[in-house]
């Protein structure tokens, strides 16, 4: 295990729901405290595995593709969101990256890949059928990650 002093990268996971800038906060805040760098990270679900229940418009590799692109520009725009919510002084940095892939492994493994000191994710994103088709997200990145993890519930945590 990492020692505190040695909390260099802080991976928070995303899926720009309206929790989402609850968790980074408080995650960014977390980051500040370390003088670590914040890595946000949203992930495209694959949706190959789930060809079976819909047939959508557009092919599935389009439909990714178009998702990710999304996603980027987003991600653009949220990063500098945190970037004003730290400030100057406090993170070392805020970056944002956008994977394909199952959610959950793909956490685990970039979370790996930056030798990250620690995973903050929230307990709660989104819900319905994408809950039931996915599952836990953060249930399994728990199980799996090779660095401890904090889940942040967005219904308890105050504003930091």
């Amino acid at each position: 295990m990492k020692r505190i002093e040695q909390i260099k990268n802080v991976v928070t996971p995303i899926d720009f729901s309206d929790n989402s800038k609850l968790i980074a906060e408080s995650a960014a805040f977390m980051a500040e405290n370390f003088k670590a760098r914040l890595i946000l990270l949203f992930v495209v679900q694959k949706f190959e595995d789930y060809s079976g229940f819909f047939v959508p418009q557009m092919s599935i590799p389009d439909f990714e593709q178009d998702l990710f692109t999304q996603a980027e520009e987003k991600m653009h725009v949220f990063c500098d969101e945190i970037k004003v919510f730290v400030g100057e002084n406090g993170v070392a940095e805020v970056t944002g990256k956008i994977l394909v892939g199952d959610v959950a492994e793909q956490i685990v493994d970039f979370s790996g890949e930056q030798e990250a000191a620690i995973i903050a994710m929230g307990t709660h994103g989104y819900k319905g059928l994408e809950k039931i088709m996915f599952g836990s997200v953060a249930d399994k990145v728990v199980k799996s990650a090779s660095c401890p993890v904090l889940t942040i519930n967005p219904y308890t945590c105050c504003n930091v």
